[in-house]
């Protein structure tokens, strides 16, 4: 449909979606365990050419009713732009329902509520956001570029601006060494700061960051085999007590086991299932089908 600047990510949930690039790459581009755009360098894109795409667009798809705004972080882009972009697929697309995007904490920090607001209103609805860890040691140590208290502020921000969040967190983050820190700190960010939904993938470094990771982590990393990672899928949401519902899922392919169920409704159910994979009950998924 599109001429897209590849490599192109989305989230799962917006695989039948309309994906328009407003910008290129990450504004960020320094988190240690991702290799998602580490061959393109961040720019916006024009808005003429961003308004031909998504003109292009409606002539093949005209009743699209949810878009996705790539790459990395539309967020970055000055409130003006954005909202530009927006109203135009107000206009272009009548069944329009939902606008989402990536976006990191330094982003939502750089808007006002007040802006935040404005873009919900004109149908930015949903952010994908990656909190990674909530543990301040490894944080630093994946350079995220954020802390526990700036990572939490940003997602009551964007609660209070009336905006809906899907979260990420890593699973296998502290390796075998810093695993209880990482999702001891998860869980008392969860616990405290408010998301609609909860997601979990799974630690994989691909070969063209693993010499950066390894550095900047700063001592040897041990990698989190799968009794490792069920170990932390356990810890995680037996201690989850959220300020609100979360509708929780581990079903993106990196992950060794797929779980979906809302939290702490049905911690119960979810553990059990732990609970029969740690007995030998059930398997995981093959390593062969695992990937991002």
């Amino acid at each position: 449909m599109l001429d897209y600047d590849m490599p192109l990510y989305r989230p799962p949930s917006e695989g039948n979606n309309l994906i328009i690039q407003a910008t290129l790459g990450c504004s960020f581009n320094q988190c240690s365990f991702c290799s998602m755009y580490k061959d393109k360098t961040y720019r916006p894109r024009p808005l003429q050419d961003v308004f031909a795409d998504i003109d292009r667009a409606a002539y093949r798809w005209p009743e699209a009713a949810r878009v996705f705004l790539a790459d990395g972080d539309a967020l970055a882009l000055p409130t003006g732009q954005l909202l530009s972009i927006l109203q135009y697929l107000d206009k272009t697309f009548p069944r329009l329902s939902r606008v989402s995007s990536y976006a990191t904490p330094a982003n939502i920090r750089r808007k006002t509520i007040g802006e935040l607001e404005l873009l919900r209103r004109h149908r930015l609805t949903l952010l994908y956001f990656g909190i990674e860890s909530g543990s301040d040691l490894i944080l630093k140590k994946i350079t995220k570029g954020a802390t526990h208290r700036t990572i939490s502020d940003s997602m009551q921000k964007s609660r209070d601006a009336g905006m809906k969040l899907s979260s990420t967190v890593v699973l296998g983050l502290g390796g075998s060494k810093y695993w209880q820190a990482h999702i001891d700190g998860t869980t008392a960010l969860l616990n405290l700061a408010p998301t609609t939904y909860l997601s979990t993938l799974q630690l994989y470094l691909e070969s063209n960051v693993q010499q950066e990771f390894a550095r900047k982590f700063g001592e040897p990393f041990s990698m989190q085999d799968d009794r490792g990672i069920l170990s932390e899928q356990q810890r995680l949401i037996a201690n989850l007590n959220p300020p609100s519902p979360v509708i929780f899922r581990s079903n993106h392919a990196s992950n060794a086991l797929a779980l979906a169920g809302n939290l702490p409704k049905e911690r119960a159910r979810l553990l059990a299932e732990i609970d029969q994979v740690q007995r030998g009950e059930r398997g995981v998924r093959p390593s062969f089908l695992r990937g991002l």
